[in-house]
């Protein structure tokens, strides 16, 4: 065997030997200083947020063009960095964390969340393995029970947390293939396997399915009623349509909560659908999940406890910051048998307890996203929480009944949580000159759908620090931009 050692260690020049005392850039010292500096700023940011506008006064490119075209070779000075983020990036910011942005779902970073991530990112921990990280490990386990029973769901789920629901509707679709045909892994994907969802579900479903290999034309959008829900006797139809064609149908996929109108389909019925016919159920509950941690909007989940799987993303509406998606699996040695994969360098000990979360994702590494929520259902507790989602939901419900009470206005769509749908009666041009108005004022943020041919406006309330105050400034501005019309 030939020798592999270097035969000389690398040179240096002796004027570098002593040039770098440190490993770091920042001393001890420096970096208590500087983090001083941080989170001071981080609060007067969090406290004055409403003074920025929400979207940038930016073009494309901006940013890009005044940054240097090449990275440093000597390291500059922290404070020179910090006044840059100040001066350059913190100008070219879209402000997500605004209480008057209402265009996405929001993704509001409340101070516990904060505070932890600051945390998890000084640990660095990577928690592949239970081993390389049993407080990582643990405490993901441990906090998706405490969420599990905060919602009412059956005991018995396996939790894990992604990034995103596009990631865990990607493992759905992984498991759904693994029980219906099980020689994937050995053989490769069969031919005429089918899914189904709304055609309302949001996009990340179609993209697992033309990621996985399903392919857009075995990727079925099931028609919706006027209440925008899927309807189940059309789905039942497609999937008896398919069959005699020689298909394979293996997933579905129901929604509580869609993104452009937030409408509940009806899950119960599609469950028992999906049992006759052999289907996997995955419920996508990202946006509305956490809203069944309050008792008296339980009844609009009913049917969710007999899903295979499930999604919920704390960084949509439950205060955490981005990024933290929950996945819940009823049967997770389906997952583990679709994707272990353990390599000599990632064998360890077993034990009953340690669960390497590796085995049941395509991730190895794993940030420490547990630590986050968790600070955040400890500071805030349940009824807080609970308390804070149902204002969300009666601040929609009050700007509903005043754009009903308006004689240029009307809204689209139920308002069933916090989003709420609406337009101005008349051309769509003038709807898409109204929206192009409100956003350039900086003074809110709204996004746009269509409903049937129906283009409409989008106003989602979620920001932990939304007031009344904010939806009335927000609507104040459209009607005047409407009036300019």
């Amino acid at each position: 065997m030939p020798d592999s050692t270097p035969s000389s260690l690398p040179s240096q020049p002796p004027s570098e030997r002593d040039a770098y005392p440190q490993p770091d850039s920042l001393s001890p010292e420096e970096f208590r200083a500087f983090g001083h500096q941080v989170v001071d700023w981080i609060a007067t940011y969090l406290d004055g947020v409403r003074d920025y506008p929400v979207l940038p006064q930016t073009q494309p490119g901006d940013l890009f063009d005044q940054l240097p075209p090449r990275g440093p070779v000597q390291g500059e000075s922290m404070d020179q960095i910090l006044r840059d983020f100040q001066q350059q990036i913190v100008p070219a910011m879209t402000h997500w964390n605004h209480p008057r942005f209402f265009s996405y779902f929001s993704v509001s970073a409340s101070a516990p969340g904060i505070l932890a991530e600051m945390l998890a990112a000084s640990v660095n921990m990577n928690g592949m393995l239970w081993q390389s990280s049993p407080a990582s490990t643990e405490l993901e386990q441990l906090t998706l029970e405490w969420l599990r029973d905060w919602c009412g769901l059956p005991e018995g789920l396996f939790g894990q947390i992604f990034d995103t629901a596009s990631v865990s509707t990607f493992h759905a679709l992984i498991a759904a293939r693994e029980r219906i045909a099980p020689d994937t892994r050995q053989d490769g994907m069969p031919p005429g396997l089918v899914a189904y969802a709304s055609e309302y579900a949001h996009s990340s479903v179609e993209k697992g399915a033309i990621a996985l290999g399903i392919g857009q034309r075995h990727f079925r959008k099931i028609p919706v009623d006027t209440q925008f829900r899927m309807q189940p006797e059309q789905l039942e139809r497609q999937i008896l349509a398919d069959k005699q064609s020689g298909l394979t149908p293996f997933f579905v996929n129901a929604t509580i909560g869609t993104t452009s109108v937030t409408s509940i389909d009806p899950v119960s019925e599609v469950a028992a659908i999906a049992r006759r016919h052999g289907l996997w159920l995955h419920v996508d509950a990202a946006y509305a999940g956490p809203v069944a941690i309050c008792p008296d909007f339980r009844h609009y989940f009913t049917g969710w406890e007999q899903a295979d799987s499930i999604v919920l993303n704390p960084h949509k509406w439950l205060f955490t910051p981005i990024d933290i998606s929950v996945f819940y699996l009823r049967e997770p040695d389906i997952l583990k048998r679709a994707l272990s994969l353990v390599p000599e360098y990632l064998k360890s000990a077993t034990h009953p307890r340690a669960v390497n979360l590796m085995d049941y994702g395509i991730p190895l590494g794993r940030r420490f996203r547990a630590l986050k929520l968790w600070f955040v259902m400890r500071s805030f507790g349940r009824e807080r929480i609970a308390y804070n989602l149902r204002q969300h939901i009666l601040m929609a419900q009050e700007l509903a009944e005043q754009i009903r009470l308006h004689p240029d206005f009307e809204v689209t769509a139920p308002v069933l949580f916090s989003t709420v749908c609406f337009r101005l009666r008349g051309e769509e041009a003038a709807n898409v000159r109204l929206l192009e108005a409100v956003n350039a004022s900086g003074q809110a943020f709204l996004s746009q759908t269509r409903l049937g041919n129906l283009y409409t406006l989008r106003l989602a309330i979620g920001n932990i620090h939304t007031t009344r105050e904010d939806v009335a400034h927000a609507w104040q501005r459209i009607q005047q931009e409407a009036a300019q019309l």
